[in-house]
């Protein structure tokens, strides 16, 4: 089995002093004048560990705000210093946060950031065992899994349409489990002066533990970002509160190396051509231009994969000019007969519901009367729901009884 740092391409080096971390020195003093202000009173190590930053070069601001008279020493803690600001360094400090609050990890320079992108852009070997693998908690249609895989392989945006609860986001959710490598994140990245957050511990899944490298890196699994309806044309440039001026980075550049999940495509606060006209040049040249607020611009690599799902109609999205951008349409259907009532099965005793293939059977011709356009993936979840619910209510065990189904079924579709 590979070591994790087998699994990762791309190696950041640990630096060992200020230029080898490839941002300015005042920019690492604002950094750990506003942690010490902030803190009131610290340790070198505690900067070190909250900037993560080598101890050596926390040690050398240390010496320097001594000579500037920014920092007094107060006492030692074991073979550590602890500091405090001088109504100077405190001065200092507040000039530091007029340009900006971010108190976080030492963000890395806009160079390494790209050249770390680039060199951990997605490459997919999948098979039709692996995709089956990613998928084996769902019940997908082989042409589906073919379709999928080809794409993945082949590359480019993935749309995933066809009627609502069949299954497309479900789907989506899960193409992450095809990459068994990993990937570093840095927290933040440093563009023109102003820190943008990269790394988010509600996205970005990171390994239990971390390898001995530079600390202002995390090494994740691939990415699984997922926006839908609450999607706005903002949330595609960077974003700084115009009261801490703390930047966030925009969500493909939190998705860079990994899948980007656009869900509801078609109703979200932007427009699908508006979306597409800002993506057209990233989706075939891998390169997004990006817009500060405090002005100029700057190249980021564009290396995720956008999959898109949607249960509207192809017409009503967009032209076709734009549509084939979309290079891999794949329609996710309602289920046949058979792979409905294995469905059934699969969900049924997931639920601890006594499920029998007449019960299978019942639930199959039942549904497709109350939903003549066809037997969709959702249904056996909802309908256990129901029956689990009811149970639970009349304090007993939950049964597939005849009476319980068509309950649950009076219920789920209105009739």
């Amino acid at each position: 089995m590979l070591s994790q740092m087998e699994r990762a391409s791309f190696q950041p080096k640990a630096p060992s002093s200020i230029q080898e971390t490839g941002i300015s020195q005042g920019l690492i003093l604002d950094l750990l004048l506003r942690q010490a202000f902030f803190e009131g009173i610290v340790t070198l190590g505690k900067l070190a560990e909250r900037s993560k930053l080598n101890p050596a070069i926390v040690h050398w601001i240390y010496r320097y705000l001594l000579k500037e008279q920014l920092c007094e020493t107060r006492a030692m803690v074991g073979n550590d210093y602890e500091i405090s600001l001088t109504s100077r360094g405190r001065s200092m400090a507040e000039v530091a946060l007029k340009k900006g609050q971010y108190a976080g990890p030492a963000p890395v320079s806009l160079k390494d950031y790209n050249e770390s992108v680039r060199e951990q852009g997605i490459r997919v070997s999948a098979t039709v065992a692996s995709m089956r693998f990613a998928l084996s908690d769902l019940i997908v249609p082989e042409h589906v899994i073919r379709s999928l895989g080809a794409a993945l392989v082949t590359g480019g945006t993935i749309l995933l349409y066809g009627s609502t609860g069949n299954g497309k986001t479900s789907i989506a959710e899960r193409l992450h489990r095809i990459f068994d490598d990993l990937v570093w994140i840095p927290y933040a990245v440093e563009i023109s002066d102003q820190i943008l957050t990269v790394y988010d511990p509600l996205l970005h899944r990171a390994v239990d533990e971390q390898p001995q490298m530079d600390s202002r890196w995390v090494l994740c699994r691939r990415p699984m970002v997922k926006v839908g309806g609450e999607m706005r044309a903002e949330m595609l440039e960077p974003i700084v509160d115009e009261v801490t001026r703390i930047g966030t980075g925009p969500i493909q550049m939190k998705a860079n190396t990994g899948i980007l999940l656009i869900d509801d495509f078609g109703r979200q606060r932007i427009t699908p051509r508006e979306l597409l006209n800002r993506w057209i040049v990233p989706l075939d040249r891998r390169t997004d231009v990006l817009s500060l607020r405090s002005g100029g611009s700057f190249e980021m690599p564009f290396e995720v994969l956008v999959v898109f799902a949607t249960n509207l109609a192809l017409s009503d999205l967009a032209e076709d000019a734009f549509l084939r951008r979309l290079k891999h349409k794949i329609k996710v259907e309602p289920l046949d007969a058979n792979l409905f009532k294995s469905l059934v099965q699969t969900v049924f005793q997931g639920a601890n519901i006594p499920c029998t293939p007449e019960t299978e059977e019942y639930m199959a011709q039942q549904c497709a009367k109350y939903s003549p356009e066809g037997l969709r993936a959702c249904f056996p979840r909802d309908i256990a729901e129901n029956i689990c619910g009811t149970a639970i209510f009349e304090q007993r065990k939950p049964a597939p009884t005849r009476e319980d189904i068509d309950r649950a079924l009076s219920v789920y579709f209105g009739h």
